[in-house]
């Protein structure tokens, strides 16, 4: 795994699919800041139809390829639609628009670092939600699940996005947004 991947514990991971569950079954599914591609993974396991990872580490997203490639040789074919971005999520966004690219769960795994020097630095979750607002990637009933540290409070709205939902956990938030009708 290359260096500074922080892979989506196995605790919040089930955590997050036990929510999604009813809706992650045929549903198109983005994974923002992918990292080791562990959720986009889960979430092509357990039915989603279609899965795009962004990552704009090289090595991560080779990582999430070799991957894919290992499961397409084991099973001869995957039940998804699959594709790997390595490119930085703020450019993905704009692209994925372009390409007329809509989602039914959008996944975003910010990195976000603990201490007391973090306050200042690392706000990437509201940032990245408010990318998501000037985008139409997300379908009308769609969902934006943003895990995040608790250093970094996500506000009730946001652009076009309302919190619905919030799960603490230790040191870590998984906050449910959607679309304001």
């Amino acid at each position: 795994m290359p260096k500074g991947i922080r892979p989506t514990q196995d605790v919040h991971r089930k955590a997050l699919f036990d929510m999604l569950q009813g809706v992650i079954e045929e549903a198109k599914f983005l994974d923002l800041f992918a990292g080791s591609g562990a959720v986009g993974l889960e979430a092509m396991s357990r039915g989603a139809a279609e899965v795009v990872w962004v990552e704009k580490d090289e090595g991560c997203a080779q990582v999430i390829r070799e991957n894919l490639e290992g499961l397409e040789a084991g099973a001869k074919t995957l039940n998804a639609q699959y594709r790997v971005l390595a490119q930085d999520a703020f450019l993905a966004i704009p692209f994925l628009h372009r390409k007329a690219q809509v989602f039914d769960i959008i996944f975003l795994d910010p990195p976000y670092y603990q201490g007391e020097k973090s306050r200042h630095r690392d706000l990437w979750a509201k940032k990245t939600l408010q990318t998501l607002t000037g985008y139409d990637i997300l379908s009308p009933n769609g969902l934006v699940v943003c895990q995040h540290s608790r250093q970094e409070e996500l506000p009730q709205t946001i652009g076009n996005l309302n919190l619905i939902k919030a799960k603490k956990d230790g040191t870590t938030v998984i906050s449910f947004y959607q679309m304001r009708p």
